[in-house]
């Protein structure tokens, strides 16, 4: 909004300066670090899983086929060895173990089917749960208000966005349905090495313990590095938004080099927190690997000696054999797959953290509708409000101000004054800590904030603009509005002779935040964006300042027409652009000092009279 010090950095705003974002950032990231983090975070996926069942349960179906398939191969290969031995002592002939193959490669169909359509399914799961997780994430995002983004950088939220949720995708899409199949294998495993041989398959219990202590130690460890992992990248990416955001900036004052050490500080941290997170997984897993293979080689030594006392089938053994490997890979997989679960509850606590995020301002579980048609009538009655960040210094003190509808009433005074402050609770991205404020008679707090913001078009003196297209912009006021009614706001803005030289005209691409766009070509966008609106309430904060004096000319006689029937309330520093006002209101540290027409003003050589001796000289 304007230039008021009150409202804006540290001074009242309580927005942290740059220094002090990345200390709270910081300060935040070593808090979660702190926290316990445990796998029931990923109970919030849940309800989207849920929502798609139908390609939860195919996966399902297509998952506990291919486990069938593949434990019965070790069958198949035991009745093959067994007719083999006894075809020896019957001479059969090479015709008779046909069939055994034959059985053996409808096996190995069934479980490349099988495996085909868990695959698809089961991606496919991942990429739908994914999407609606960052759809649902971004909807709640922007229920935030200011408040969140004082202690949160853009960046980290972001980071939560993509690579957290792109770490949940990971699990759901893949990590889940290996664990789930390598579970049933090791349950499958285990049922049927009981029936082959209760005896070597008790021995193999005996080794499980050895099995769950690395798992529960270095799972824990895994999962607090990768929140942690997690954390660092955040902040690189939250410095490295920081420095892109204000490129120009850091160009004109030759601080290119700073920014880049800093991110890479940043980065280099993070790779230190992964190098540990990667470490403890591998020792994780060349344990249990070590473990479950090393049990193997030792339980097959004992079914050997089984076999040659007669005990044990040569069949048998080598089912018991194939299938001791398929549990001990299957062991070792969760040891990996819980790796995964980890990392991606860490990722999912993180995001829940997001979404548990509430904002402040909300909407009332009942709220009261606003009169119909608006009349515009404003009232704001003895306010007090200081910013979260400066709870000691009030950008408010005992505010009040009565606006009539359709009136037109200039707020001026020095910097700091609180006038920006007047608009954002207005528009209730905050609330005050006394008093209140009545829309046409409905204090702000009953009646819905989405309602109250339809009500009112604001131009701000850095009006931010969307890339894509001038008339997308435009149409940014108000998606319903036809084209003659998108024209005729560009062309009342005095924006349609520029447009119509740009190679596509009003459908040619304005860049990222309009960049491509001089300063006063954005303002005249934003201005034909609240035109468009045909709002009852027009907010204008120094809305012709990026303009030069010709097109402040110009633009300023199209406000004037379109603040015809509306209750305008302006912003101003050059005292100029106010004279028309119907009353001017004179702000100092947060309260009305003086209000009236400007000669009324100047004759009570005021606070108003020094402002205007100061813009004017003699002639005030």
């Amino acid at each position: 909004m304007s230039g008021d010090t009150a409202d804006v950095a540290v001074a009242a705003d309580g927005r942290p300066s740059a220094g002090q974002t990345l200390a709270q950032g910081l300060d935040e990231a070593a808090a979660r670090r702190g926290k316990s983090r445990n796998v029931g975070a990923l109970r919030r996926l849940a309800p989207f899983i849920a929502a798609h069942w139908g390609d939860a349960a195919a996966s399902g179906l297509f998952l506990l086929v291919s486990t069938c398939a593949t434990l019965g191969l070790s069958g198949a290969v035991r009745l093959l060895v067994d007719h083999l031995g006894s075809a020896q002592r019957t001479a059969a002939t090479a015709a008779s173990i046909n069939p055994w193959f034959l059985l053996i490669g409808a096996v190995a169909l069934t479980l490349a089917v099988a495996t085909a359509g868990r695959y698809f399914f089961i991606t496919k799961l991942g990429e739908r749960v994914v999407a609606d997780l960052r759809k649902v994430t971004y909807r709640h995002i922007l229920t935030l208000d200011p408040l969140f983004f004082l202690s949160t950088r853009t960046g980290e939220v972001l980071s939560r966005l993509t690579t957290d949720i792109q770490i949940v995708e990971s699990l759901v899409g893949s990590s889940i349905s290996v664990a789930l199949r390598n579970l049933l294998t090791l349950i499958g495993a285990i049922i049927l090495m009981v029936i082959v041989s209760p005896q070597l398959t008790g021995l193999v219990l005996l080794l499980i313990p050895l099995l769950i202590g690395p798992l529960a130690i270095f799972g824990r460890r895994v999962r607090k590095l990768t929140a942690s992992t997690q954390d660092r990248f955040a902040e690189a990416v939250g410095l490295a938004g920081e420095s892109l955001d204000a490129l120009e900036t850091v160009q004109a004052f030759g601080r290119e080099g700073m920014a880049a050490e800093r991110f890479g500080a940043a980065v280099e941290a993070s790779f230190a927190t992964s190098l540990k997170r990667m470490s403890a997984r591998a020792l994780m897993t060349a344990l249990v690997i070590g473990l479950v293979f090393g049990g193997v080689v030792l339980i097959f030594w004992f079914g050997v000696q089984q076999t040659l006392q007669g005990h044990l089938s040569t069949g048998a053994l080598i089912q018991f054999a194939i299938l001791a490997v398929l549990a001990a890979g299957a062991v070792g997989s969760l040891g990996e797959s819980w790796g995964d679960v980890q990392k991606a509850s860490g990722a999912m606590e993180r995001i829940g953290e997001l979404l548990d995020s509430q904002p402040n301002v909300k909407r009332p579980a009942h709220p009261q509708p606003l009169p119909a048609p608006a009349r515009g009538a404003l009232a704001f009655q003895d306010l007090t409000f200081a910013y979260p960040g400066r709870p000691d210094l009030p950008a408010l003190r005992d505010f009040s101000l009565q606006v009539r509808p359709g009136e037109r009433v200039a707020l001026v005074g020095p910097s700091g004054a609180g006038k920006s402050t007047v608009f954002r609770l207005l528009l209730r991205f905050y609330d005050p800590q006394a008093g209140r404020i009545l829309f046409d008679g409905v204090d702000l707090k009953d009646a819905d904030p989405a309602e109250l913001r339809a009500r009112m078009a604001l131009v701000a003196q850095d009006s931010p603009l969307f890339s894509g297209s001038a008339l997308d912009n435009v149409r940014f006021g108000r998606d319903d509005a036809s084209p003659e009614e998108l024209r005729a706001a560009i062309r009342a803005a005095q924006a349609e002779g520029f447009l119509e030289t740009l190679p596509q005209g009003l459908d040619s691409a304005v860049g990222e935040r309009a960049r491509g766009l001089s300063g006063g070509q954005r303002q005249r966008l934003a201005i034909a964006r609240a035109l468009v609106r045909e709002a009852p309430v027009l907010l204008l904060d120094e809305a012709t300042s990026a303009l030069d004096a010709e097109n402040e000319r110009l633009v300023q006689a199209a406000l004037d027409r379109a603040m015809a029937g509306r209750t305008t309330l302006v912003i101003a520093h050059r005292l100029a652009t106010v004279l028309k006002a119907d009353r001017i209101v004179v702000m100092d540290e947060g309260r009305v000092v003086e209000q009236g027409a400007h000669p009324e003003l100047v004759a009570r050589n005021g606070l108003y009279a020094r402002l205007a001796a100061l813009q004017f000289g003699e002639a005030a």
